[in-house]
């Protein structure tokens, strides 16, 4: 009588839809919080023709934040934009409907490039500290490295 009952709780724990959850969750938990709470600005995009294009001046111009709460933020030359973010499965990328604002960059600006392209990036890959996106329609990809955070301003003394 133990064996079958032996037999029958090990069959339940088996069959239990939540079995197994762990080492799927330790290991989606490990791919999605490479992106969770990093910030990256834009090195280049290279297109599919074999086009480089570098941001002009001030790379920060050209950034995307992934937050911890399934949002992400970007700024894109002289707009903003924000959206939902998710990570299906290692190296996957998908994103929702984007809110952006819609001032006219000044020439010579990436912005249009990035807006019609970038929100069709599937996929992602960090190698040596650089996150590339890439799945574009048109193909093609971006090369970003971390942020640094600003440095805190020494505060002001008195006199």
């Amino acid at each position: 009588m133990r064996t079958k009952f032996a037999i029958l709780v090990v069959v339940v724990i088996i069959s239990s839809p939540n079995s197994g959850r762990t080492h799927a969750s330790e290991a989606e938990s490990s791919w999605a919080s490479e992106l969770a709470g990093t910030s990256w600005q834009l090195v280049k995009l290279q297109g599919p023709d074999d086009t480089t294009l570098v941001p002009a001046n001030v790379k920060s111009k050209y950034t995307i934040t992934f937050g911890r709460d399934g949002r992400v933020t970007t700024r894109v030359d002289c707009n903003r934009a924000s959206s939902t973010w998710n990570s299906p499965s290692a190296g996957k990328l998908q994103f929702g409907s984007w809110s952006r604002t819609s001032v006219k960059c000044p020439a010579g600006s990436l912005h249009d490039r990035i807006v019609n392209e970038g929100a069709n990036v599937s996929s992602y890959s960090i190698k040596d500290g650089h996150l590339f996106l890439s799945g574009m329609a048109a193909g093609g990809w971006y090369e970003l490295e971390p942020l640094s955070a600003p440095k805190p301003r020494a505060p002001k003394r008195g006199r």
